[in-house]
């Protein structure tokens, strides 16, 4: 991935790496000493070329060019060789402010038996909802507040925080496995959390997943995440909100399903019937029975703490 940075202009920094267990390990050899740490955050705050680095921090040229060089390799920071008044320089600028490293999501590698869709979580096809309820844009309110009818607006496709009480929504993903192979399993991913007034971290709710009309099974979320801005929730929603949701991943195979490797029940893919299908549907919700009505937050790629939609993966074998 090619980023372009003004060397120039520092002051409107804001990307964020999001990483796994397997990548994190460059970015920590990379940050493991005090001087790269110090040396990062120096970068953060403007660029720099390295005859001022090795000054600041009272080195050999030669000794910050290493450090550079380190930070560089692990993608933290980037060079430009620039004029400067004695020939050119090598000026050195910080490409992320945030890094976020996502531990407890294994992510597998690409397979030529996997096949994979995005669908944003404006993207649904039904819906039975009850207030509290509301969806937001990346930049504006949708429709009415507690108001069900507002998520048949056309602008609902383009939602990046959907919340309700207690309903569903339910969405088709286009089967993607090639005609004549068998599905061995399904996974899904989303980012979700607890429906609370305002925000409120002890504060349960049962949500429910189903695929093709079978319930997958139940996952309590702990509460509603606020308080301190998430890391891709614009500026004008207010702290007081909800901000942010936990990252989850349903799994659905011949073992039974799964959350986050857990086993919710014993329902099996071949229930759910999808080789025959063009699409898969799924609904999540909270019943109208649920022990916890917690309500439910769900999180599109430009709100809360994960740059994701919706995110199916499908496995097959040819017959």
């Amino acid at each position: 991935m090619s980023i372009e940075i003004d060397f120039s202009d520092h002051s409107k920094l804001n990307r964020i790496l999001t990483t796994n267990i397997d990548d994190f390990i460059h970015i920590a050899k990379a940050l493991s000493t005090e001087l790269r740490i110090e040396m990062f955050k120096s970068l953060l705050e403007r660029p720099m070329n390295v005859v001022e680095i090795s000054e600041k921090f009272n080195l050999p040229a030669s000794t910050a060019a290493i450090n550079i060089k380190k930070l560089e390799d692990a993608g933290l920071i980037k060079t430009e060789m620039i004029p400067g008044t004695r020939g050119t320089q090598k000026v050195c600028a910080a490409v992320f402010s945030r890094i976020v490293a996502d531990f407890s999501y294994f992510n597998p590698p690409p397979s030529d038996h996997c096949a994979t869709v995005a669908l944003p979580i404006g993207h649904y096809v039904d819906s039975d909802v009850l207030p509290t309820c509301g969806m937001l844009s990346e930049t504006s309110i949708i429709g009415e507040m507690d108001e069900p009818r507002s998520f048949f607006e056309p602008e609902r496709m383009n939602a990046q925080l959907i919340w309700f009480r207690k309903g569903y929504l339910e969405y088709r993903f286009p089967n993607r496995a090639p005609r004549g192979s068998i599905i061995r399993q399904l996974e899904l991913t989303m980012e979700v959390c607890s429906e609370a007034p305002l925000h409120n971290p002890d504060w349960p709710s049962d949500i429910t997943l189903w695929m093709n009309g079978k319930e997958l099974g139940t996952w309590t979320s702990p509460g509603d995440f606020g308080g301190e801005r998430g890391l891709l929730t614009p500026s004008w929603w207010g702290v007081e909100n909800t901000q942010y949701g936990l990252l989850k991943t349903w799994r659905i195979n011949a073992d039974g399903s799964f959350i986050d490797g857990r086993k919710i029940s014993d329902t099996r893919v071949s229930a759910l019937h999808a080789d025959e299908q063009s699409t898969i549907t799924v609904r999540i919700g909270v019943k109208p029975d649920a022990q916890h009505e917690g309500g439910i937050n769900l999180f599109g790629r430009k709100f809360g703490n994960y740059e994701t939609d919706l995110q199916m993966r499908i496995y097959y074998e040819h017959e």
